[in-house]
């Protein structure tokens, strides 16, 4: 089964004909995805701006990612599930777009780049927790971090405006 064929049996399902049709649902849904991606960016921002030496500079790390980490993956999930019912309700729309495709490649590439600096440099958090500039690697990371998540959004933003699309 292509990509293309899985895309077109999931558009003819009855649930995902109601999703696209309903008069308020689908509304209700981008708004809530709207919000929750919003939430989800600026808890992002704040984040990387402490990795970048930029904001909460007296604060440690370690204490702003036990604050932020809960209300951050919360607003993940909220994004994702309703980014998925929103891909559900309207495959075909998305199966052609270019920026479409474009911001899931850069949210896969936000992901890596999450797991890399949670896997090399946040392991040593305990020898430069309280400085008020992270070291290169968090520092990088964070800044990869903010370029990934623009790009999502924008990504995100463009493709409901994409003037061309393939197939």
């Amino acid at each position: 089964m292509t990509l293309l064929s899985w895309f077109e049996w999931v558009d003819a399902f009855p649930t995902s004909i109601a999703i696209r049709e309903s008069i308020y649902g689908y509304p209700y849904l981008l708004t809530a995805h709207a919000v929750s991606m919003a939430l989800f960016a600026g808890l992002i921002v704040m984040m990387d701006l402490r990795l970048l030496g930029f904001a909460y500079r007296r604060t440690p790390l370690s204490q702003v990612q036990q604050r932020l980490f809960p209300w951050q993956m919360s607003t993940m999930v909220l994004a994702s599930l309703t980014g998925l019912v929103l891909l559900y309700g309207q495959p075909m729309r998305y199966y052609g777009k270019a920026f479409f495709w474009i911001k899931m490649a850069l949210m896969v590439a936000a992901g890596v780049n999450a797991l890399a600096f949670h896997r090399t440099t946040y392991r040593s958090v305990a020898a430069w927790d309280s400085d008020a500039v992270a070291p290169l690697g968090a520092r990088v990371a964070g800044a990869f971090s903010l370029v990934l998540w623009a790009g999502v959004v924008a990504f995100g933003r463009l493709t409901a405006y994409n003037w061309f699309t393939y197939q």
